[in-house]
């Protein structure tokens, strides 16, 4: 059956050598799990069609085949320090988490959460990424999203001691390749390579070896009968009989077998310093997940380059958020702290939609008052019904979920069903916008929204922080008043601000804009967190009413499905609180009841204002303007 035999020696050389040396800093972005099965299916939100669970609250049956709602979506993040400009031009030290995957989404005042195609994307440039990237390479031209770092890697290089070939019978060919031949390749130790894996044969420098270049080839069998060593040392592939392949190969004292090149959270450390070190943001990265997704957030601690005395952990707390897992929580007393050097991967389902925000959980009174804060917010299952569909029957399918059932008794529910059933709710996904929560009646509605951080800090504490000095605690009081951490006038300036840092380059150190534009006619949507540790905060729009829709990520709706929600021209919040808070510019509607309906009266355009009352508050560590102002321009 078989026609030709030929064997290729290559000596007895070292029993393998491993590319790649051992190294702290990770990352992870699968590309499927097991909630995500479908790689395909992971870079895109898919439409929410139906539940994956079916029977009554009591007696669920889980459909294996059914819709798998949501996606996979990472983010890498670093914990070290930074500068930042106050509204009087003032330099303020931080300890901060800075962006480590998404930098032009970030700088760009988005959230820098990305879906794997993304995210798991070797940057391309020419020229490697700099210090203060994407400030010292400029917005204009800087569009990478990818994870700072991340390279291919080699996962296994060992040495061929043998390789024969015998010719095939058809019925071994796979799909497409004719004639073929196996080969057996005998390593100096046992193979590492399972079926179905990929490898390449080439030698030491890099190149293919004669006779073998058109690889990957895929291994049919781990285990082959040789006359050198035990079947374990030996795996097998196929390759086709024909062509310029039929060569001579010539023997070479430098054969390999490798895995090809490929992603598989190895990192580059060089670069992750470069970007990393001083390249403190405030606030923190914005995070932004959908319901149904598997988040991946990877913090890379890299060190206090201003305070080389500190070895100080960091870790990653959602605040408020229902993280099934203590040891994705962040609290170190149940969790795992992450050390400088070193990487970890928090992981997240995705829980019901709201406003929340995170902060690092090492002494947090410090830390957080340092700058250590950020926000995250879950959008609901509700934009992804398809335009045209029943809000309210869509509602009810989710109840069939495990995660979201709703049981009306439970003052816990997060998503009651309106009162008055479908028979009075007729409102169907709107062709545009997007919703607050999954509300079954489309009062949520919104055009954009715009996440807004509120802040304060202690310049005396943050100096001293800085000058190797005993902090203060007891005698914290803030001076400047931030949002989104800017102070007034830089609350409406356009564009990322920059810092010139200790290390003579400038970064990007508040990217998150505070100014709102909303069309006339349009619902806009606040997300506002106050991420405060020693005050309450006020903020006041004039001219604009306030709709408050939730608090706390829970929306305001009782248990018998009348919403809650009011109308006001302030609110306050202490710090760890949200809001979810409306401005309208309709004064009225072709359908009262539907805010997702064609505005007939507008308001009238120009500039409004979102400001605090609380006086002391509009000051940049003076008696003057300042702090907590903003603009609302209605254009």
């Amino acid at each position: 059956m078989f026609k030709t035999r030929c064997w290729i020696a290559f000596g007895l050389l070292s029993a393998f050598a491993v590319s790649a040396s051992a190294q702290s800093f990770r990352v992870q972005c699968p590309q499927s799990t097991i909630t995500h099965p479908v790689a395909a299916n992971n870079n895109s939100e898919p439409p929410y069609s139906a539940s994956r669970y079916t029977g009554l609250s009591t007696s669920y049956t889980v459909n294996a085949t059914g819709p798998v709602g949501g996606a996979i979506k990472c983010q890498q993040i670093s914990g070290g320090d930074g500068y930042a400009s106050m509204g009087d031009g003032t330099q303020t030290y931080m300890f901060s988490f800075g962006p480590l995957s998404g930098l032009a989404d970030i700088a760009n005042g988005r959230p820098g959460t990305e879906f794997p195609s993304i995210f798991n994307a070797v940057y391309p440039g020419a020229t490697p990424l700099a210090p203060g990237d994407p400030a010292t390479t400029g917005l204009g031209s800087f569009t990478y999203n990818g994870a700072v770092g991340l390279a291919n890697d080699v996962a296994y290089t060992f040495t061929i001691y043998d390789i024969s070939e015998v010719n095939s019978a058809s019925g071994l060919c796979a799909p497409g390749l004719g004639t073929c031949r196996t080969v057996t390749v005998v390593l100096n130790t046992a193979s590492p390579f399972k079926v179905g894996d990929s490898i390449v044969i080439g030698q030491g420098n890099g190149t293919d070896l004669n006779g073998y270049a058109g690889g990957p080839f895929t291994v049919s069998a781990a285990s082959a009968v040789n006359t050198f060593f035990p079947a374990a040392n030996a795996f097998q592939f196929r390759r086709r009989h024909g062509g310029a392949l039929l060569a001579e190969v010539t023997e070479s004292p430098d054969g390999t077998a490798s895995s090809p090149p490929g992603l598989d959270g190895h990192v580059d450390p060089r670069p992750i310093m470069d970007v990393g070190v001083m390249n403190g943001n405030i606030p923190a990265p914005l995070f932004a997940i959908d319901e149904d997704d598997e988040f991946f957030l990877t913090l890379t601690n890299v060190g206090m380059i201003m305070r080389p005395d500190l070895f100080e952990q960091h870790t990653v707390h959602f605040h408020g958020y229902p993280n099934a897992s203590s040891f994705y929580d962040g609290v170190p007393d149940a969790s795992v702290a992450i050390n400088i050097g070193g990487s970890f991967t928090y992981y997240y389902l995705a829980p019901d939609a709201g406003t929340y925000f995170w902060h690092c959980h090492i002494t947090p009174p410090e830390h957080l008052q340092m700058g250590m804060v950020g926000q995250l917010y879950v959008r609901p299952r509700q934009n992804r019904v398809v335009a045209g569909n029943n809000l309210y029957a869509s509602l009810t399918a989710q109840q069939r979920d495990l995660r979201t059932a709703c049981n009306s008794a439970d003052i816990l529910c997060s998503n009651p069903l309106p009162k008055g059933g479908s028979t009075t709710t007729g409102a169907t996904r709107a062709a545009t916008g997007s919703y607050a929560y999954n509300d079954g009646d489309g009062s949520t509605y919104y055009d954009v929204d715009y996440p807004i951080q509120l802040h304060g800090f202690d310049p005396n504490f943050h100096f001293v922080g800085m000058t190797f000095n005993p902090e203060g605690f007891a005698d914290m009081k803030d001076k400047y008043f931030m949002i989104n951490g800017r102070s007034y006038p830089d609350t409406v300036t356009t564009g990322p601000l920059q810092t010139q840092s200790a290390d003579g380059v400038s970064h990007i150190s508040q990217p998150l804009p505070a100014i709102i534009h909303i069309v006339p006619g349009q619902r806009a949507l606040l997300r506002i967190s106050d991420l405060n540790v020693s005050e309450y905060h006020t903020l006041a729009s004039l001219g604009i009413p306030m709709l408050v829709v939730g608090y706390n990520a829970k929306l305001l709706r009782d248990q018998a499905g009348n919403n809650l929600f009011y109308q006001t021209n302030s609110i306050t919040l202490g710090g760890g609180e949200s809001l979810d808070v409306i401005l309208d510019t309709c004064l009225a509607r072709s359908i009262a009841a539907d805010p997702s309906s064609p505005c007939t009266t507008k308001m009238a355009a120009g500039t409004y204002y979102l400001y605090t009352p609380n006086l002391d508050h509009l000051s940049n560590d003076a008696e003057n303007f300042g702090g907590m102002m903003t603009e609302v321009q209605v254009n």
